[in-house]
């Protein structure tokens, strides 16, 4: 079955969190994703989190790393540099995450790569971008939700600023870059032009403050964390049950009504602080006083079976576990099982984006150390085996 992005190559130096993510959604919708890996190392990623691994290959690894072909290649040396730039000539995009300096000495900026394919498309994911005065310092995933101000939206109010549960700081970057290389493929399509795309990791963060930011704008207040609350409206939070936590939202009217005779409270719907969606965001502490005292008298299931049956958002808190168990996210193979060549078949999270063309349902597992290098070098280039002998013997692949 064609997937999306069949036909495409990608030469994939990403490494790490931002860069991996990114090229293994383009490898989900069908690019041939050739991640160039150091020689005898490898992506770090591979080693990360020893604790967790499956059968001693890392599970950090494991997730971010399926639908693509290894091979390696020492780009520092000027027969590695070489044999890249013959791979830029067969291939549609170079993907990376480099500090701009770090992609200079290496000889693989857009402006080079592209004497030798004038339709490449070089993606480059970086902490700061290409410009500007913090281009070439290092960052991970909390300097740049610390720097970008998510930090201090999560967490409790008046509490320590706090790191988001997932790496947003890494995988937005991912996610833009994706979408950006997407777009300039359609571009090429349209124009036959390649074109450079910087990515910076903080600007994607900056994005992500939408509301938020705008709020201050228009206001001049900083927005703080407010735990599970939202800012502008109520009910939206989660509250604690008799076993475990539910999230709510009903602040809708129609919702608001319907949910005051679920947690039998009809008298907070003729109350003056609440008979309105503005006067229940204004006196949303007020409210959840009050809610806070009703929701620990029965379980979240026997809360989440009349709230669903009335069409109110509501969920129970799930940990991992849970959620990856849950019906929903099992009938949508969000949860899909992969088989390795050493490791046997082993679950991995799915592919969101589901197409009518598509069989989301079979993945190719994340490959072994170079083990795609003489496939690539032969089918792409026409290498010899006694040719790439010898570049093994030199220390190139």
């Amino acid at each position: 079955m064609l997937k999306i992005l069949e036909g495409v190559r990608i030469l994939d130096l990403s490494r790490m969190l931002a860069g991996p993510y990114g090229s293994m959604l383009l490898g989900d919708l069908g690019a041939e994703v050739i991640k160039i890996e150091e020689t005898g190392s490898g992506d770090l990623t591979r080693t990360t989190a020893a604790e967790a691994a499956l059968r001693g290959i890392s599970a950090y690894f494991l997730s971010i790393n399926r639908n693509k072909k290894s091979m390696t290649l020492n780009l520092k040396s000027q027969k590695g540099r070489e044999i890249f730039c013959e791979l830029v000539k067969k291939a549609d995009v170079v993907y990376d995450n480099f500090r701009p300096s770090a992609l200079e000495k290496l000889g693989c900026t857009y402006e080079i790569l592209s004497q030798y394919n004038p339709k490449i498309i070089c993606c480059s994911v970086s902490a700061f971008g290409q410009t500007g005065p913090y281009r070439d310092l290092p960052a991970y995933d909390i300097i740049l939700q610390a720097m970008g101000g998510t930090m201090s939206l999560t967490g409790t109010e008046g509490g320590d600023p706090l790191l988001m549960g997932v790496p947003m700081g890494d995988l937005a970057g991912g996610m833009f870059g994706a979408l950006a290389i997407a777009g300039a493929l359609y571009h090429r399509e349209k124009t036959g032009r390649g074109q450079k795309l910087d990515i910076s990791l903080l600007d994607c963060q900056i994005s992500l403050l939408m509301y938020l930011a705008q709020t201050y704008i228009a206001s001049g207040q900083v927005p703080a964390a407010r735990g599970a609350m939202h800012p502008l409206i109520a009910p939206f939070r989660s509250f604690k049950t008799k076993d475990g936590y539910i999230a709510v939202v009903a602040f809708q009217d129609k919702h608001y009504e319907s949910f005051c005779k679920i947690i039998d409270r009809e008298d907070l719907l003729t109350d003056e602080r609440f008979d309105t969606l503005i006067g229940r965001a204004v006196n949303k502490m007020q409210l959840y006083t009050i809610l806070d005292e009703v929701f620990p008298k029965k379980t979240t299931a026997e809360w989440l079976e009349p709230l669903r049956q009335a069409q109110i958002p509501s969920s129970p808190v799930n940990n991992i576990r849970e959620a990856l168990n849950d019906q929903q996210v099992r009938f949508r193979k969000m949860v899909v099982e992969i088989e390795h060549p050493e490791i046997g078949k082993y679950e991995a999270l799915g592919n969101p984006i589901k197409s009518s063309i598509m069989n989301d349902g079979h993945f190719e597992p994340p490959p072994l150390l170079g083990q795609h290098t003489d496939e690539i070098l032969s089918s792409l280039l026409d290498l010899s085996a006694a040719e790439m002998e010898t570049l093994r013997q030199e220390g190139v692949i």
